[in-house]
Order: structure tokens, then sequence, then C-alpha cells
């Protein structure tokens, strides 16, 4: 199928593009890499009037490292996070998790923020911005704001901003000394999008989990944090095994999926808590 008509916008600048929005309202969609909206547009799940093409926007296209967070433009390239060294020396996680993203051609066109916004639960990197605890700015006619990834995800494919304002950065938040991170998922083939998933940030003292956090994919209406603390706290890489059955429980408690032709709500509740616990007993063995 080919999409609906549409009028093209290309604006040059971050008050051009807010204006448009102004001009347009429910009636425009923003375009970044367009990996997720182009295919929905050729299936027409969406059909806007307008399409706002951000990529000419100066100022989108940088990332940032500092003490606290990771800044991710909007029009930065998930394959640009994946390979930076500065960003994998100060967030191991988002390269963890990029690599599971697709195939490497969608995330060379593809953004990190745009999945964010796109809000999808079976993407990887909205549970990467509510797990790093993530800050979104936004744009609109009011001026910018900024919103907590935990605020951000309003439902399935819904995010609680204006129809007026576009989502101009992401700011990861970084990891305490001494957090060891990891992710993983599964699939039926390589790229496709994932049946279960998780990440995982352990911070340990002395070889011993003091914090432990999980966020899941494929397995949640919305991207959410499981605090996993009192389950793990004390573990050692020696006695994972022997928390194994209440960590399952405690994941199987807060996840809450659904059964598709692809497999039913038990399976991935079942999956969702073997990954963890194969994954928390991976990150502790490094």
């Amino acid at each position: 199928m080919k999409p609906a008509p549409f009028a093209y916008h290309a604006p040059r600048s971050l008050d051009e593009a807010v204006a448009v929005l102004g001009e347009v309202g429910h009636d425009g969609k923003v375009l970044a890499g367009g990996q997720s909206l182009i295919p929905m547009l050729s299936m027409r799940l969406a059909a806007p009037a307008h399409l706002i093409d951000i990529n000419q926007v100066a100022g989108l296209d940088t990332v940032t490292v500092t003490e606290d967070a990771v800044r991710v433009g909007a029009t930065v390239r998930h394959r640009d996070v994946e390979r930076s060294d500065e960003v994998y020396a100060a967030l191991p996680l988002l390269r963890q998790a990029l690599l599971n993203v697709a195939h490497p051609a969608i995330r060379n066109r593809g953004t990190t923020v745009g999945s964010i916004a796109h809000a999808d639960a079976a993407g990887e990197m909205p549970s990467i911005a509510v797990l790093t605890d993530a800050i979104v700015e936004v744009q609109g006619p009011a001026g910018a704001r900024e919103i907590s990834a935990h605020d951000f995800f309003a439902g399935p494919l819904e995010i609680a901003i204006g129809a007026d304002e576009v989502v101009v950065a992401v700011r990861f938040g970084r990891f305490p000394s001494g957090t060891r991170t990891g992710f993983t998922e599964s699939a039926r083939r390589r790229g496709d999008y994932a049946l279960a998933g998780v990440g995982v940030a352990l911070t340990c003292q002395e070889g011993a989990i003091a914090r432990a956090r999980a966020a899941y994919v494929s397995v949640t209406d919305v991207p959410s944090v499981l605090d996993l603390t009192a389950v793990l706290v004390g573990t050692t890489q020696a006695d994972v095994a022997a928390r194994a059955d209440d960590l399952i429980g405690a994941v199987r408690a807060h996840v809450q999926p659904e059964s598709d032709i692809h497999a039913s709500a038990d399976y991935r509740r079942m999956l969702a808590g073997e990954l963890t616990r194969r994954l928390v007993a991976e990150v502790m063995a490094r």
C-alpha cells in the first residue's frame, strides 16, 4: 500500500518546526528516522495530513556526555549511539540494548529518541528510558519543558505531550559507581520484535547487590521499572541461584503480557522470569 496524501514540511529551525505543529495540530506527524512512522503510513495505520521532517533542524544531531547523563538529540541515529566509545564508557546499557534493535540497516537510519517517542512497549529504547530515569526534553509554543520518562508514556503508542510540541532530546541518567548492567531478549528470529526482553541495573557494594532494578520489553502495556532490591539485596555471584525462585516470582507478578499469534501470555510471562534469572546471573559473573 501507499501512504495517504499529505503535505510535506522541512523546517530549518526548531522555532519553525514548532510553528508548523502549532498550525496543523493533531493533523501533523514529526518525521526523524522514519523506521516506525513510514511503515505505519504505508499500511495506513496513520494518515496525517501533514508530515514535519526535522532532519534539517540544527542542533538536534548531537550526543553529549556529562557527569550525570548522556544526552541524545532527536535526529541522532541508533548506530551513532551504539558505536560511540564515549557513550559506552559512560552508560554501557545503551549499547547493550541497541545491539538488539532490529537490524543494522534499520539502526543506520532509525533514531533513538524517535523510538522512545513512538512509545511502543515492544521496543527496546522505551524500557531503557525508564530504567535510566531519563528526562525527555520537549519544545512547544510556550517554550521548553522537561518530562520524566516515568510520566512520558501515557499508554500504548501514546505520549504525554501536546500536539504542538516536539521532542528535542532525551537525557539518559548515569548509574552510580559500582553498577553493572545487561540486556537480553528472546525473538523468533534475530531482529524480530522480542517475545520478551529485559534490561537490568545491579548496583553492588563489596561484591554483593545493594540495589537491583529491571525494565521489560513486550510484556507490559507501558514501560515501567521493577524494583528487585528486596529480592536480591545481599546477593553475591555465588548465591544467585538460591534467589532464583523469589526472583522469578517477582517478575511474573510484575509483567502483564497478552496472548497473540506469536506466543501466549503464559509463555511470555515464563520467558520474562527466566530471562531475568539468566541475565542477573550473567551480569553478576562479569
